[in-house]
């Protein structure tokens, strides 16, 4: 049985891949690497993990793409709307645009702000006794934001056991690896050393964000998701210009033949 479903669940997770390359390529737009480094959380998040009152919030703003396939590969957005990606007078912008779909709480923009609202959300939840839990997605290059560890601090402080924070760490980030350009490694330690509880995972693997939700305790959990940048095509997979490069229709027609085979 166990094996049945983590077949079913490559199959979407190949599914939904595909649909993202289509996505972006009929958009001839890029910051398609980071959107297959996060698909697999989201997919598993918005199918397997949510309730109607929990709440997400994209902080890692450029995998929007990931988002609305995410939604579609779940059947909370149809096709149509996917085909309005970056079009003119869309719903569906690069950046998530608030309120019109129930998922899709805040907009994004520049990065760090994320983590800020997450909290803010999940004290109100508090506050006001609703139920919930509120799951907020942040890119390793955005933990280099002094406005992310503010956030984090403020969460530990109020002991917000209603959020859980998952960290995206692919390594890379628009001008280098995270290495190069501000290291925060290791990671796990300096969340530590704000009091959190850390889980750290395989971002991809089946199961692993169950486990690490089940060590969930009166605190706000941080899941390290280990990632690739360009998850499932070969050409993209650490590769850091995929960060911003569209597909041409060669790259394309490849990156589709290696999700089919």
């Amino acid at each position: 049985m166990e094996q049945g479903a983590s077949r079913s669940n490559r199959s979407l997770a190949n599914r939904a891949r595909a649909r993202l390359l289509q996505m972006h390529y009929e958009a001839r737009v890029g910051h398609i690497g980071g959107n297959l480094s996060s698909l697999d959380a989201m997919l598993h998040l918005q199918g397997q993990v949510m309730t109607p009152d929990d709440l997400f919030v994209l902080s890692k703003g450029h995998s929007a793409g990931a988002l609305y396939v995410s939604l579609w590969a779940t059947g909370q957005l149809q096709e149509e709307a996917l085909r309005t990606f970056h079009q003119d007078g869309t719903t569906l912008a690069g950046h998530t645009v608030a309120g019109w779909h129930e998922r899709i709480v805040f907009a994004t923009g520049s990065l760090g702000h994320g983590m800020g609202l997450a909290a803010g959300a999940a004290l109100g939840k508090r506050l006001r006794g609703d139920p919930g839990t509120v799951y907020c997605l942040l890119s390793d290059g955005e933990c280099e934001e002094g406005s992310t560890w503010e956030a984090l601090m403020f969460a530990h402080h109020q002991r917000l056991a209603n959020l859980v924070v998952l960290v995206d760490a692919n390594g890379l980030q628009g001008f280098g690896s995270t290495a190069e350009v501000a290291s925060l490694e290791p990671l796990i330690p300096k969340f530590r050393g704000f009091g959190l509880h850390v889980v750290e995972i395989d971002g991809h693997a089946d199961g692993n964000l169950d486990a690490a939700l089940t060590s969930r305790r009166g605190e706000p959990l941080i899941v390290v998701m280990r990632t690739v940048k360009g998850k499932g095509v070969s050409f993209m997979e650490g590769k850091m210009e995929w960060h911003y490069l569209p597909l041409t229709e060669a790259q394309y027609n490849q990156a589709l033949w290696e999700l089919e085979a």
